[in-house]
C-alpha cells in the first residue's frame, strides 16, 4: 500500500520534472535516465504514457527525427506548457517553503 501511495505522489513530481526539462527538446529514453539519476524507478511503460498524455493535454508537442536509422520522438513545451510550468513553479516554491518551515 505504501508504495502505491508514493508512486501516485511521485508521478506528479515526474510530470513536473518533464515540464522543466522540456524547455529544450527531450526524448523518452533520455528522460528515463534523467529521472533515474534522481532516484525514480521509471520504465518505458511509465514514461511514454505520461509523455503522450501531456501531449494530448496540449502542454507538450512532439516531432520525429531519424537517429542512427531509427525514428526518435522528441518532445518540447508548448506555449500552454510554459504557462503551466510557471504556475507549477510558483505553487511548488510556496509549498516547499511551507513544508520546510514546519
Amino acid at each position: 500500500m505504501k508504495n502505491d501511495i508514493l508512486r501516485k505522489m511521485f508521478l506528479a513530481f515526474m510530470r513536473i520534472h518533464i515540464l522543466h526539462h522540456a524547455r529544450e527538446e527531450i526524448f523518452g529514453l533520455w528522460m528515463i535516465e534523467e529521472l533515474k539519476s534522481h532516484g525514480y524507478e521509471v520504465s518505458s511503460g511509465t514514461i511514454y504514457p505520461i509523455l503522450h498524455s501531456m501531449e494530448a493535454d496540449g502542454i507538450l508537442t512532439s516531432r520525429e527525427r531519424t537517429v542512427d536509422g531509427k525514428i526518435r520522438k522528441y518532445y518540447s513545451l508548448t506555449e500552454k506548457g510554459e504557462k503551466v510550468l510557471e504556475e507549477v513553479k510558483e505553487k511548488t516554491h510556496e509549498l516547499s517553503q511551507e513544508i520546510m518551515e514546519s
